[in-house]
């Protein structure tokens, strides 16, 4: 039951003795900022394997709403809040194509969710022909993009809380924290939670109970997207630019922290809690 756990803390111990610098305020920081970007991606990733499902786009979903922050920002020259408004909608739309395609038009999870991946890897390099987004660009049109990030904004991906070590929490670790809490209570302790758990577990039976099978895995493609515009910004605020081959790597990180959920505390099923100790098992062995 608690050998993952256990596992975790003698990879730390491991490393700790072996790596020179892994005990070290610089190296926590970069561990923890790794961590809070793929474990939000992971918890998307959780919900549609509590259906059933799989969501292969949300690294796209995430490179892409970290594209269209940057284009909201810099080019377009709007605020943070428009553009936290256009990355949330982004993924919310992107989530509920996927469910619709999953759902209604049957189409195999891997197999709609990879379509979409390579979809948004298109679109997302065409308003700067594949470019990074930065002030001061000089656009395809010839126009030059004026616009800047926010600091409201950066400090989402920058700012750092004292915790006991100066400036060793990012901002960007409480909001995962924060997201962790709330997916393991809706999914644990609220009808609509359990009801997604039982779809996965036995969709004929759940839908010979008189559930709404089709909506619940719709909602977990929409809280998938959600979850992966989210870690775009944060992405998207970290960088301080829109870069697309800065999200190369965020699918397979964030599906490996949800897999891994599995094993913790022997639960043997998608779980919050789990994704986020995956998450850290993720992150300390890619620092």
């Amino acid at each position: 039951r608690y050998g993952f756990i256990v596992l975790l803390f003698g990879l730390i111990a491991y490393f700790a003795i072996a790596a020179d610098g892994f005990v070290s305020p610089q190296s926590a920081g970069f561990i923890f900022q790794s961590v809070a970007i793929t474990g939000v991606l992971a918890l998307g990733v959780t919900a549609t394997l509590v259906v059933g499902g799989f969501d292969l786009s949300i690294g796209s979903v995430a490179t892409s709403a970290m594209m269209a922050a940057a284009y909201v920002m810099v080019v377009l020259e709007q605020n943070a809040v428009v553009a936290v408004v256009a990355c949330l909608l982004i993924g919310a739309v992107v989530g509920l194509i996927n469910g619709w395609l999953i759902v209604y038009m049957r189409v195999p999870d891997l197999l709609a969710t990879l379509g979409m991946m390579f979809l948004l890897v298109g679109l997302q390099r065409i308003p700067t022909e594949g470019r990074s987004i930065a002030t001061g660009m000089t656009m395809p049109d010839g126009s030059v993009a004026n616009g800047s990030f926010g600091a409201a904004f950066l400090a989402l991906g920058r700012h750092r809380f004292d915790f006991f070590i100066p400036n060793l929490i990012p901002v960007s670790v409480v909001v995962l924290l924060v997201l962790a809490v709330l997916i393991w209570f809706f999914l644990e302790y609220t009808r609509f939670g359990r009801m997604m758990y039982a779809v996965g577990s036995n969709e004929r039976a759940a839908e010979l109970a008189g559930a709404p099978v089709k909506a619940y895995k719709i909602w977990a493609y929409v809280i998938s997207g959600v979850f992966a515009s989210i870690g775009g910004i944060l992405l998207a605020a970290r960088l301080g630019r829109g870069d697309i081959a800065s999200g190369n790597n965020l699918l397979l990180d964030a599906v490996a922290a949800a897999l891994i959920g599995y094993a913790v505390l022997g639960a043997a099923k998608p779980n919050a809690f789990g994704t986020a100790v995956g998450a850290v098992f993720v992150g300390v062995l890619l620092q």
